[in-house]
């Protein structure tokens, strides 16, 4: 005699095992769509990558034309102040790329695009055009920056053959000299600094304007004579732990200065303009420097009684 409870969890588990094993069954027979996956398509598969291949290369070409016509159409064309348009105007031509693929693609690729395509393509105009913009505008394929100070700039007193040499400085600074004296700083006051550029430094107009109490002096020139009579005297005071020249510290390939300012300088403010001005490609390349000089008397030490 069976137990009726006992006859009750033997139906249950075998209609149990009987589901599982039909559960089994349908994740045989369950087509890729059933479980979310498209089916693949050898043909459109191919299809697609040439497509995507064809927009690549078409959105390449586009990006250098665009860039070409910026640099010798544009550019030329516009000024310094308004080279913002020189970048603006062919990022901006992002928004034509859909009607390119149009104009230039069969119909049969256009269908085929979709919105992440222009995303896409936005991306790889943009990086491109950079790429592009940046081989364009150097050296050898164009020049649009002016020659910049190639380190430090320094004072030297020649006080009848003795050379005093002051703290350096850098492009946008000021220099305090103390002397003993109200007659201000004796001696001839030499100022020596280096240019450097990305083509040719020497092809610059360089220009040194001093302004101080007695007046505007133009007539600034460069005496290279007193760098090379006193070449070992500057380098020992002029070069850096490493060996390296703060004035010069591209060696030949920069441009040396060394102007005379003037003989006793006043006590005063004295105010030193470097006008740079290059023709550069394709426009005019401009750099100002102006430095200044104060020349102050020491205050007399205080009585230690």
């Amino acid at each position: 005699m069976v137990d009726l409870n006992t006859a009750m969890a033997a139906a249950a588990g075998d209609r149990q095992k009987r589901m599982a094993d039909e559960g089994k069954e349908r994740k045989k027979r369950r087509s890729g769509s059933d479980l979310g996956l498209e089916a693949f398509d050898p043909v459109k598969h191919v299809t697609k990558e040439k497509a995507e291949t064809v927009s690549m290369w078409l959105v390449i070409g586009f990006s250098v034309l665009v860039s070409l016509l910026m640099r010798y159409v544009l550019m030329p064309r516009t000024t310094v102040e308004k080279s913002d348009i020189l970048y603006l105007a062919p990022l901006a031509a992002i928004a034509l790329i859909p009607q390119v693929h149009r104009i230039v693609l069969p119909e049969s690729l256009n269908e085929v695009y979709t919105k992440g395509t222009w995303f896409k393509a936005g991306f790889l105009h943009t990086f491109t055009f950079l790429a592009m913009a940046f081989l364009l505008v150097n050296p050898p394929l164009g020049d649009i920056v002016a020659p910049q100070l190639a380190d430090k700039w320094v004072l030297v007193q020649d006080d009848n053959g003795e050379l005093n040499f002051s703290e350096m400085k850098g492009a946008s600074s000021s220099l305090t000299w103390e002397v003993d004296s109200s007659t201000g700083l004796s001696g001839d006051i030499w100022l020596l600094f280096g240019l450097a550029d990305n083509l040719n430094v020497e092809g610059a107009n360089v220009s040194i304007e001093l302004t101080n109490n007695a007046g505007n002096d133009l007539q600034k020139t460069n005496d290279l004579n007193f760098w090379d009579t006193h070449a070992e005297s500057i380098e020992n005071n002029t070069t850096s732990s490493k060996s390296i020249s703060k004035l010069i510290p591209h060696g030949d390939l920069d441009q040396r200065f060394a102007l005379l300012l003037g003989t006793n300088l006043a006590v005063g403010e004295h105010q030193i303009t470097v006008n740079i001005i290059e023709q550069g490609d394709p426009w005019e390349n401009t750099r100002k420097y102006v430095w200044n000089l104060l020349v102050v008397e020491k205050l007399p030490e205080a009585d230690a009684s």
